[in-house]
């Protein structure tokens, strides 16, 4: 009889499988595998032809588009096959009314629909910007030491989220709180389509909990702010010109060893004609704070030049909404129950710690989703 139950959940499976069979054609149309091919043949040729190396920023970003196409070829091929052996793997269980696969077979599939998802959400990412690394700006709301504490958390938050995806997380700029958390922080995220994915955050995100720093115990609600920016370091358009930049060199504040307040290593670059103001100070050198500073300026121009051609931003949607209290974009609940809710997309989990702990995929998710019909 137990063997009996065995082959019905390898014939579930089966239908389960037929049942992401056109899921995954969908995949391969909406992948554009056919166009990718063909534009592999033409860089290819490219490359092949004397002089290519002669231009080697262009010769760079022709090798970096190749292998970015053939990964995504690789990538559906690979979940192509994977839907084949899982199929075998049903049909010779049934044939020979053997159930020795059955566990490999529960844990191959639940990966195969994972990847499946997550290649799905990919496809979703068509912005001008989507696959850059991503530039985050936290900024703690009115409330002093409870609000910079709320930064701190959100900060820690992105963090972990770039550490499960296997992505970068730089520091390049902290301010600290008075008596805990931080006041403001700049982060670079480097990993293939952090922009797209992280786009999604940008806006205010509200707490709710009992205040560890309030000796009453009263229920407390604050703000923090998060804005998301692409990092944006050759792009022609955006034209920085030395005598618009004021430079100046402090020391640093922040959090940063024996190092910090020896020396004025840290740098704050003013863009006269829009009034931007970045500034670095996390690394040793004042050269590297003054590129990471740059990069951050840059960036910010590429956000006003594109809320100007407003046309052309359907892709950043994310950068759209005014940083308001009052008009935040998710509640994180800590008391009197555990939630935290998206109020864009409804998108919600009741797993408190999971989220702060990084685990924000079903939000992003959710946004894509939502925002790739419009």
């Amino acid at each position: 009889m137990e063997n009996g139950m065995g082959m019905l959940e390898f014939e579930e499976y089966k239908s389960k499988l037929n049942a992401l069979k056109p899921t995954l054609a969908n995949l391969g149309v909406a992948l554009k595998l056919d166009d990718a091919r063909r534009e592999i043949a033409e860089l290819e040729a490219e490359a092949a032809k004397d002089g290519f190396w002669n231009d080697i920023q262009h010769s760079q970003k022709v090798l970096q588009r190749t292998k970015q196409l053939k990964n995504k070829c690789s990538s559906f091929d690979k979940l192509s096959a994977n839907w084949d052996d899982l199929y075998t793997i049903c049909e010779m269980a049934l044939d020979e009314n053997d159930d020795s696969m059955r566990d490999e077979l529960r844990s191959d599939f639940d990966v195969f629909q994972r990847k499946l998802e997550d290649m799905r959400l990919a496809t979703l990412l068509s912005g001008e910007y989507d696959n850059n690394n991503a530039i985050l700006n936290f900024h703690a709301g009115a409330g002093g030491t409870e609000a910079q504490d709320w930064a701190q958390m959100l900060y820690r938050m992105y963090m972990r989220w770039a550490e499960r995806h296997g992505f970068t997380f730089k520091t390049m700029d902290y301010l600290d709180g008075d008596e805990a958390g931080i006041k403001s922080a700049a982060v670079l995220i480097e990993g293939e389509n952090a922009y797209g994915y992280l786009k999604s955050e940008n806006g205010v995100h509200r707490l709710v909990r009992i205040s560890p720093f309030d000796a009453s115990g009263r229920r407390q609600t604050s703000f923090a702010a998060l804005e998301v920016m692409p990092d944006i370091q050759d792009d022609d358009e955006i034209e920085i010109r030395p005598e618009d930049l004021k430079v100046d060199t402090y020391r640093s504040s922040g959090a940063g060893g024996q190092h910090v307040n020896k020396t004025e290593s840290a740098i704050r670059i003013t863009h006269i004609p829009t009034g931007i103001v970045v500034s670095c100070q996390t690394e040793r050198s004042q050269h590297q704070n003054r590129e990471y500073a740059m990069r951050m300026l840059r960036s910010k121009l590429a956000e006003v030049k594109l809320q100007q051609h407003a046309e052309k931003i359907s892709d950043i949607k994310g950068v759209q909404m005014k940083i308001e209290w009052g008009s935040q974009i998710r509640s994180y609940v800590f008391m009197p129950y555990t939630l935290a809710k998206d109020h864009r997309t409804g998108y919600e989990s009741g797993n408190i710690n999971a989220v702060m702990d990084g685990d924000i995929d079903g939000f992003i998710n959710a946004y894509l989703s939502q925002n790739a019909e419009k």
